[in-house]
């Protein structure tokens, strides 16, 4: 038998049944690997959000999710603390947090931050679900940072519609950078650098897409296999005759001071 013959495509209900089965927790992205690529903004907010928690002396990352991007900074402020709402990631970032001597606080995203005015000179956060500017500003110190990655207008939305159909313009734009500059400043913040971009992403086959859509649950809110298996088994085939399926995202990068 030739040792370099080509394996046989996968099957829909194996690729699916695979991406039911694999855990969602925490926002590692492992799974993903040889599945699905999605290319980073140019400016590595993990890389750059490291080096200011290399000078900071209290910081917060708020929605941290499992942790992954704090516990990746080589060095940490003396008062570090991140919040998270899902009680899943809760306990993943504490595992992964408290060794590094972070404390992980269970806070809904949609509550007032329970800290003191002025507690941090360093807030941060990769990809909030919304961000409550008159919040973070309220806990920065004067002088203080909010640096951040956000998510975009309508990111991966050729997803989003592909299960849900067109959606209205104000669901497409409902996290436009401009408007989140306009409530920033209306909190009472400076915009120092706010950038955004445009990125490609692949999904090489439907488990792919059925692991992203359980992990990232808001973009198809209903998304249950059995729902849509139809339009599921309608993108399996596409890919399987014309290739990956095509993507973009969109993220922004938001520099803010507190005067």
């Amino acid at each position: 038998m030739n040792s370099h013959t080509t394996p046989a495509p996968r099957g829909f209900d194996d690729l699916v049944a695979e991406a039911e089965a694999a855990p969602t927790a925490g926002w590692d992205f492992s799974w993903f690997e040889g599945r699905a690529t999605e290319a980073r903004p140019s400016w590595r907010y993990a890389e750059a959000m490291a080096r200011r928690l290399a000078t900071a002396s209290a910081a917060l990352d708020i929605q941290t999710g499992g942790g992954e991007v704090v516990a990746s900074a080589p060095v940490l402020p003396p008062l570090t603390v991140a919040t998270e709402g899902w009680p899943a990631n809760v306990a993943k970032a504490t595992a992964l947090l408290h060794p590094r001597g972070v404390a992980v606080v269970a806070s809904p995203e949609d509550a007032p931050l329970p800290f003191a005015d002025g507690a941090f000179d360093l807030v941060t956060s990769r990809h909030p679900v919304k961000a409550h500017f008159d919040e973070i500003a309220r806990v920065l110190r004067p002088g203080g940072t909010y640096f951040a990655q956000h998510v975009g207008p309508a990111s991966v939305f050729e997803v989003v519609e592909y299960f849900l159909g067109r959606q209205p313009e104000e669901v497409r734009n409902s996290r436009h950078p401009e408007l989140e500059r306009a409530e920033a400043e209306a909190a009472g913040l400076e915009v120092v650098d706010l950038r955004a971009e445009r990125l490609r992403i692949e999904f090489f086959d439907v488990g792919a897409v059925v692991h992203f859509l359980r992990k990232v649950v808001w973009m198809v809110p209903d998304f249950r296999v059995e729902k849509y298996r139809p339009r599921l088994r309608e993108l399996h085939e596409q890919i399987q005759e014309q290739g990956p399926f095509v993507a973009h995202s969109t993220r922004h990068l938001f520099d803010l001071r507190k005067p």
